[in-house]
């Protein structure tokens, strides 16, 4: 179900299962204040949203990385009230690049399970196609586990699966670019230190660099999505 604007309008029983999780957890996170409050619509019935299902990949992304219930309550703390799904996204990318690379080996039923839903063999087709998961034999696959989410949600973007690997092949040419001119900068700046320093230089650059270009990007795309449709700036803001 969705309202006028698009915002899809989930129960808590929708929600826990598009997340990946049990309606229990639901219920614990929103007691101990992770989650905003729903919306309250006909017969009591409680109303989630796409904020709510960012700020459960949130917390999902800050647990695989190790993080305790209080570390995740003090960093959502911290965070802005009313952040966007699109910057809880971007905070939940940052969050992600301070890990390794993470390729699991799922089953079938398993992969449903960690998509939030029942996916088809079309789904998984296109899931393959963007190098989301590869089948490994008897049913099973190794799946990206960072990637799996933004995955399954380009299921549900109005493009072509072309448009969409268009768009990951120059994400990845200019990140790779942007990656080896930044590498270049850092290492001249280090030539000098032994290599623990350098090691540990890289440790702490790593998630202030995703940051700094994942808010460069979001900040280039706003402009050049104005320009595209005639907006002027500051008219987002305006108008509330």
């Amino acid at each position: 179900m969705t309202t006028d604007t698009g915002e899809p309008v989930l129960t808590i029983d929708e929600l826990a299962s598009r997340a990946g999780v049990t309606v229990r957890t639901v219920r614990f996170y929103s007691t101990r204040g992770l989650l905003p409050p729903p919306v309250i619509g006909p017969r009591r019935v409680g109303h989630y949203g796409r904020g709510h299902l960012s700020r459960l990949a949130l917390i999902e992304e800050l647990q695989q990385q190790g993080m305790t219930l209080a570390a995740i309550e003090r960093y959502l703390g911290q965070l802005p009230a009313d952040l966007s799904p699109q910057d809880l996204a971007i905070h939940r990318a940052v969050v992600a690049s301070w890990g390794p690379e993470a390729v699991e080996r799922l089953d079938r039923a398993e992969l449903d399970r960690r998509a939030g839903r029942k996916l088809s063999d079309e789904d998984v087709r296109r899931l393959t196609a963007m190098s989301v998961v590869a089948p490994d034999g008897d049913g099973v696959f190794r799946v990206d586990s960072g990637l799996l989410r933004l995955g399954v949600r380009l299921l549900d973007v109005p493009l072509s699966q072309e448009t969409i690997l268009a768009a990951r092949g120059v994400l990845i040419d200019h990140s790779r670019a942007a990656a080896q001119a930044m590498s270049g900068l850092l290492r001249d700046a280090v030539a000098e230190r032994a290599a623990e320093d350098v090691k540990s230089l890289s440790a702490h650059m790593q998630p202030l660099v995703v940051q700094a270009l994942l808010t460069a990007f979001q900040r280039s795309l706003k402009e050049e999505l104005r320009e595209w449709l005639g907006e002027q700036p500051g008219a987002e803001a305006a108008g509330g």
